[in-house]
């Protein structure tokens, strides 16, 4: 199974990927008025959608505009550091990522405690080269970990997996495919 999970910046990522084994794509930083034309493309060749709410360029990130994307596009899931668009997206049907920075003590306690109450399927974890961290969410929470962030080597995914991330999100194409080639 492929580890990766590609975030696709834009189409010409996107294209990169159709007729590759991919099935699963997260796509992040994204203008609103190019969210049909793009999630219609990928849902014809056969993608599970996530969306960044976080990082969709001219929609508020409310609960308001989390109906308005499920109820109009349809994706597999979303992803946001917002708790409350994870409860609302969870009652909603929709797969979650709770993206989650990892900068000090204080901020992984938050974190755990914020899983807890949210309860998304997957969370991600930022940087993803952060194994110890990876390790430690992996054993006090119930849901499987995405590593992402300064992701840059083919060990540095290695290791990431290596510490139980379910997946490695990274935006660098090279790496796509150089993972994809040695399942």
């Amino acid at each position: 199974m492929v580890k990766i999970l590609p975030a696709v910046r834009s189409m010409k990522d996107f294209e990169k990927l159709t007729g590759s084994g991919y099935r699963e794509c997260v796509v992040l930083d994204i203008h609103i008025g190019h969210l049909e034309s793009h999630i219609s493309f990928m849902k014809q060749h056969g993608f599970e959608v996530y969306l960044h709410l976080d990082l969709i360029r001219g929609l508020s990130t409310d609960i308001a505009a989390l109906e308005y994307i499920h109820q109009r596009f349809r994706p597999t899931g979303i992803i946001t550091t917002r708790g409350r668009l994870i409860k609302k997206a969870n009652s909603l049907g929709l797969r979650t990522v709770l993206r989650i920075f990892v900068i000090d003590s204080s901020a992984i306690e938050k974190s755990i405690e914020l899983v807890r109450q949210t309860e998304p399927d997957l969370i991600e974890i930022l940087p993803g080269v952060v194994p110890k961290v990876i390790h430690l969410f992996n054993r006090e929470v119930d849901a499987d970990v995405i590593a992402g962030g300064l992701i840059e080597t083919e060990d540095e995914v290695r290791n990431a997996i290596s510490a139980g991330a379910k997946f490695v999100t990274t935006s660098n194409r090279e790496l796509w495919f150089s993972q994809q080639a040695d399942e």
